[in-house]
């Protein structure tokens, strides 16, 4: 499963950005059947994610598509069409505003029986849930659980907002009159599903594009928690996705460190806890270390401190 820390959200109904995407430095493009497509420009739209998919460059992007959501008319023909036009070139789908583990079910047996259809690989297809109202909240330990083929919950701020009746017209920014941070528990209740069930975490858009310094305070609102990224409707907001959701240079050479000691501390000195400077570190610190690590890997950082035996260098 790969990183996720800046995703693309692109059109389908317009092609000059779906050229433009191929380029960018983003860890996932989800071409959009739903929200940025009006009714009338849906079955173009369709077409253009298939045309796109098999003839443009996704590499070392996950490949994504989010169909319409199961309440519309247009659900099963997004699938259908974009699996079995393009399948070979799509890492997952994503199903928008996801309110019980059935949706999930719906989906998986779906893609299972064009999967059969067409020789791709059976289970080859992930899913990405997106929570966005208050039944998919209440529901997400049992969507988080609902098929194998799940990768990844995505938070929905937008419609969320919307469906508990919360009181501002900025998608993400805290509403006027509460002091508190309006949107912990929301966030904290998907990561513990995705966490609970091996996903990744991801939140969700930020509006106010031409608002950077916005756009990072946000994002590092869920950062800080453990989501593994955001959502990016702009060139603009793609490096500071990158950057936010990457370790600090100093905490992932702190990390690797960690990991290189408790290596040779356990195994050539064969203690259970030992003193790294100032620090303890034992079982506990690698787990921590082994998160913030991976992040850094998957981020690209290249280390610049190395551990030799007792001596740090």
């Amino acid at each position: 499963m790969r990183a996720r820390r800046s995703c693309l959200a692109v059109p389908g109904s317009n092609p000059r950005f779906l050229e433009k995407a191929q380029s960018l430095p983003v860890d996932e493009v989800f071409l959009d059947l739903e929200d940025s497509v009006a009714p009338l420009a849906k079955d173009e739209a369709r077409g253009n994610v298939v045309r796109y998919l098999k003839e443009g460059d996704w590499s070392g992007k996950t490949a994504v598509v989010r169909v319409n959501d199961l309440t519309t008319q247009w659900t099963y023909r997004d699938v259908i069409d974009v699996v079995e036009g393009a399948g070979d070139r799509l890492d997952c789908v994503m199903l928008p505003k996801v309110q019980d583990a059935g949706h999930v079910a719906w989906l998986d047996t779906l893609l299972t029986q064009i999967e059969r259809a067409t020789g791709l690989p059976e289970g080859g297809i992930g899913i990405e849930a997106q929570i966005e109202n208050a039944r998919g909240l209440v529901n997400v330990d049992a969507i988080a659980a609902a098929s194998p083929r799940l990768e990844t919950l995505v938070f929905g701020p937008a419609d969320f907002m919307a469906s508990i009746g919360m009181r501002t017209l900025v998608v993400g920014e805290q509403p006027p009159g509460y002091d508190a941070d309006a949107y912990h528990h929301i966030l904290m209740r998907i990561l513990m599903a995705a966490r609970t069930y091996g996903l990744q975490a991801i939140d969700g858009p930020y509006l106010q594009i031409k608002d950077l310094d916005g756009y990072r305070r946000v994002a590092r609102r869920s950062a800080a928690l453990g989501f593994d990224g955001k959502w990016v409707l702009h060139p603009s907001q793609v490096d500071v996705a990158n950057e936010v959701y990457a370790p600090a240079q100093e905490d992932y050479d702190r990390a690797e460190l960690i990991l290189e000691a408790y290596e040779y501390y356990t195994t050539v000195e064969r203690k259970g806890a030992v003193m790294l400077g100032d620090e303890m570190i034992d079982e506990a610190s690698r787990k921590m270390a082994l998160v913030i690590a991976a992040k850094g890997r998957a981020a690209g950082l290249a280390r610049t401190t190395r551990f030799e035996g007792a001596i740090r260098t």
